[in-house]
């Protein structure tokens, strides 16, 4: 295969003793240590690139770290269940650099102290191939090949192998064993292939035994963990065989090896070569040297606002150092753009001000996934925004890991890690603002929902014959409470010439909103006053059905309108909730900016080893 591809081939090393017993691992290891130095010393290369997970590639490992050459190591973080596990992870002790394949890879190599700006999730790289490979011709492959070595020997035993519908071979090339994998009707054996590449198929798979227990797998796999009688698997043919399903993505997008050729060629040579670790903190350590004692462990805050765009360096203790705010612009080319240059921008300014930025973290309005990093759709407020890629982008601009969640999301993480929820087992975060978002936790984690709709608390609904609401529906809270449709009434008001008291009054080249409502009201207007007595009620209401529903032991409100809806909340309460649940406190947030808070939490916990 690597002379097809036209490799120049510099050495051929013949390191792989006969045998399949575990001597016969030993020697091979043993034989590859003596002849590789000579090797090594010849070719003298800038980065050996090891993959997997083999008994010969922790040879290769072993050589290149006692001769100080750089390693780049592929597929680690992953757990197989196997002696492959203790192999794999001695390779990542040895490897300066870590591509790995999955989340849960990525977390693992952290756990296990690995340098964070030495690691890059890319996919694993046969999905590149794998995702373009179904629509090609593949029945003259499929009459030509089956099998593998083991099968021919236990199939010629049987005397299957005479069988009209069974075929033994020995060996497949890749580019034709996956056109075998993505047109069968089922998989089964016990190999990394049926739990990894057969994924990106959908193609039905049975693993036998316990190899690949570790492993992450699709809903396509179904495990026989022990396959000791043959009802067991006949059974699971059944329910297997000719299903297809739902291509799975966890091992990777397609885009792994232009990822990993552009991590290579950031790698600086002239850096020293020592290999980093990043250990937990064990105890309060005073650090005598200059630059630690002056840098400032911080993150990137991005939040996408309907009207403005604001990134800030925010530290560990949740000081904002420094803040931008631009404009949101109305096209997602525009936008992209300019996120890119101001996290550029300020990412070049945290050096001047000893600042370490430790990662990037974004709120945006709207429908995220947080595991891939996507929005993937939004408010009515922010234009050309859905199914949109946050993380690549920035990940690939700044080198930095990058998170992203919904701006509720991220307020409510605010509270949990800088403000009134500290400590909290359970509390529930509404932010009144432009719309009505909001943030649960539930036994100290975030609750994202089975499809990242949890908290989508603006639409509760508070009654059946409601104005209208921008999510299509009526009667929402957020469709009486929200600035846009406090702003919506005091226009009205206005239109009709009952907005205005003494002492108020509007240039004509301003904007009637909801601030004029509040100030009319507070100037006594009656019409205004009861407008927002309806639209603290409608919230009450959304509160009480929280209660009933979360039992959280704190509210939180957020956001301008806050404190404006705060008492007639709290005497909603009094009226309609349930005993039980009265004495739950309701409190306005003394947070500034909780969205870049929450953005800014969403790195701080990850990088200090705080696992959601």
């Amino acid at each position: 295969m690597i002379e097809q591809d036209d490799f120049d081939i510099n050495t051929r090393l013949h390191t792989i003793v006969r045998g399949e017993d575990e001597a016969a691992m030993v020697e091979s290891v043993g034989l590859a240590l003596v002849k590789l130095p000579d090797v090594l010393n010849r070719l003298k290369p800038d980065i050996m690139i090891v993959h997997g997970d083999r008994f010969d590639a922790l040879a290769l490992a072993t050589s290149a770290a006692l001769m100080n050459i750089r390693i780049l190591h592929i597929e680690g973080g992953e757990v197989s269940g196997t002696i492959d596990d203790s192999i794999r992870h001695a390779i990542t002790k040895l490897a300066h650099y870590h591509v790995c394949c999955t989340r849960s890879a990525e977390q693992h190599l952290i756990s296990m102290c690995e340098d964070h700006d030495r690691i890059l999730l890319a996919g694993c790289p046969s999905y590149d191939k794998l995702l373009s490979a179904k629509n090609k011709d593949y029945m003259s492959i499929i009459r030509m090949w089956l099998g593998s070595k083991e099968m021919v020997r236990v199939m010629r035993k049987k005397g299957i192998e005479h069988h009209p519908n069974f075929r033994a071979v020995k060996h497949v090339p890749f580019d034709q064993f996956i056109q075998l994998v993505a047109h069968a009707g089922c998989m089964i054996g016990n190999s990394s292939c049926g739990v990894r590449e057969v994924g990106a198929f959908g193609t039905p798979v049975i693993n036998l035994g316990t190899r690949q227990i570790g492993r992450e797998t699709g809903e396509n796999v179904l495990h026989v963990r022990d396959a000791d009688t043959q009802d067991k698997i006949l059974q699971a043919l059944h329910l297997q065989f000719g299903k297809q399903y739902p291509c799975s993505k966890i091992y990777g997008d397609g885009n792994a090896v232009p990822r990993i050729l552009k991590f290579l060629k950031s790698i600086d040579l002239q850096e020293p070569l020592q290999k980093k670790f990043c250990f937990p903190p064990v105890k309060e350590n005073i650090s005598q040297d200059i630059d630690h004692i002056l840098e400032t462990l911080s993150a990137l805050a991005v939040d996408l606002g309907g009207t403005n765009l604001r990134v800030a360096i925010v530290s560990m203790k949740g000081e904002i150092v420094k803040k931008y705010t631009q404009f949101n612009p109305k096209t997602y080319e525009e936008r992209i753009n300019l996120i890119l240059q101001m996290c550029v921008e300020a990412a070049a300014e945290a050096v001047k001000l000893n600042c370490r930025i430790l990662g990037v973290g974004i709120s945006t309005g709207g429908r995220v996934n947080p595991r891939e990093g996507i929005v993937l759709h939004s408010t009515k407020l922010i234009q050309e925004w859905n199914s949109v890629d946050l993380r690549t982008p920035l990940s690939d601009t700044l080198h930095l890991p990058v998170w992203v969640d919904n701006d509720g999301n991220c307020a409510a993480l605010a509270e949990r890690k800088f403000g009134q929820g500290k400590g909290l087992e359970n509390f529930v975060t509404l932010i009144t603002g432009t719309g009505i978002g909001g943030g649960i936790i539930h036994q100290h984690e975030l609750i994202h929902g089975s499809s990242f709709c949890a908290a989508e608390l603006g639409h509760l609904v508070v009654s059946l014959d409601g104005p209208d609401c921008s999510c299509g529906s009526h009667g929402c809270i957020e469709a009486y409470a929200s600035g846009m449709a406090l702003q919506r009434e005091a226009k009205k008001l206005h239109d009709e010439d009952l907005l205005l008291v003494e002492g108020m009054s509007v240039p004509k080249d301003e904007a009637v909103g909801a601030l004029h409502l509040i100030q009319a009201a507070k100037l006594g207007n009656a019409k205004a006053q009861s407008i927002l007595r309806t639209a603290g009620t409608a919230l009450g209401l959304g509160v009480v059905n929280i209660l009933h529903t979360m039992n959280p032991s704190l509210v939180i409100l957020s956001g301008v309108l806050a404190s404006h809806y705060i008492h007639i909340v709290k005497d909603v309460i009094r009226q309609q909730a349930l005993s039980s649940v009265q004495d739950v406190d309701v409190v306005v947030s003394d947070l500034v900016d909780p969205a870049l808070l929450g953005a800014a939490s969403m790195v701080l916990d990850y990088t200090t080893r705080r696992i959601y």
